[in-house]
């Protein structure tokens, strides 16, 4: 049987997306978050033992997965490019609901995308948008870069920026952990839903049918379940109390 030649999975991923993955501050060899959570969930579940590590930067985890030096990417999107050197594992582990994110006191009244055309917004180099709507907001909307969420953020507290397009649970995490929470809020229905998807090395031992078949399956039930978004609000909090750690600590 298949079964037995795959006994340990190893994988990695970005380690900088709170709420899904982050690298974990008591033990900086590997990575945590709701992505990591759900993959243990679902390798347990098929008596596969994982082990989640950090591989440096989001690229470098990338080039461990191509190579097969790792097995498994577990949030990566959805690129032909990579389809040469990855099998992706559908559906995906997570959905990554991409929302319009004002002040609290703004005067933007969002409706949908035809409000956003004459508006300032401010986007996240590190957002992985799905390609259909990545074309659409270069022609359609303007966005100013920023280096990644925080900034994006700190434009708009700052008033240089109308909007903001950010995930829901990072945008979450990010105004908790800036203590931003009050001051900013989610609009409207999600302009995106980008998959964040399990994909493994055409390198790796362990990509075969049987492995690819059975996480398919368990991705297949854990939406219905209602287990993810749980796991989500979680890491939410779990990212939120991290950020507070340092300030909270006793002075020695």
């Amino acid at each position: 049987m298949a079964v037995g030649k795959c006994e340990r999975l190893v994988a990695t991923g970005s380690p900088d997306a709170p709420p899904y993955l982050w690298r974990d501050p008591k033990d900086p060899r590997h990575l945590i978050g709701a992505n990591a959570d759900l993959l243990n969930q679902v390798a347990a579940e098929l008596g596969v033992k994982v082990e989640i590590l950090y591989s440096g930067k989001r690229s470098d985890a990338l080039e461990e997965v191509r190579s097969g030096r790792v097995d498994m990417l577990i949030d990566a999107p959805l690129t032909t490019a990579d389809l040469t050197a990855m099998d992706y594992v559908h559906p995906p582990l997570m959905l990554n609901e991409y929302l319009v994110w004002t002040r609290h006191d703004s005067s933007l009244v969002y409706e949908g995308l035809a409000d956003l055309h004459q508006r300032q917004g401010s986007l996240s180099e590190k957002a992985r948008l799905t390609p259909d709507f990545e074309a659409f907001a270069k022609t359609q909307l303007k966005l100013a870069p920023a280096q990644n969420l925080t900034q994006a953020f700190q434009k708009l507290l700052l008033g240089q920026v109308d909007y903001v397009l950010a995930g829901r649970y990072a945008g979450m995490a990010m105004a908790q952990s800036l203590g931003m929470s009050n001051e900013l809020v989610a609009r409207g229905l999600p302009l995106d839903r980008p998959g964040l998807y399990l994909a493994l090395s055409h390198n790796s031992a362990c990509n075969d049918a049987w492995i690819r078949g059975q996480l398919a399956k368990k991705l297949t039930e854990l939406p219905a379940s209602g287990v993810s978004q749980a796991v989500l609000q979680r890491n939410v909090e779990r990212w939120k109390a991290q950020m507070q750690a340092p300030l909270d600590a006793p002075k020695q």
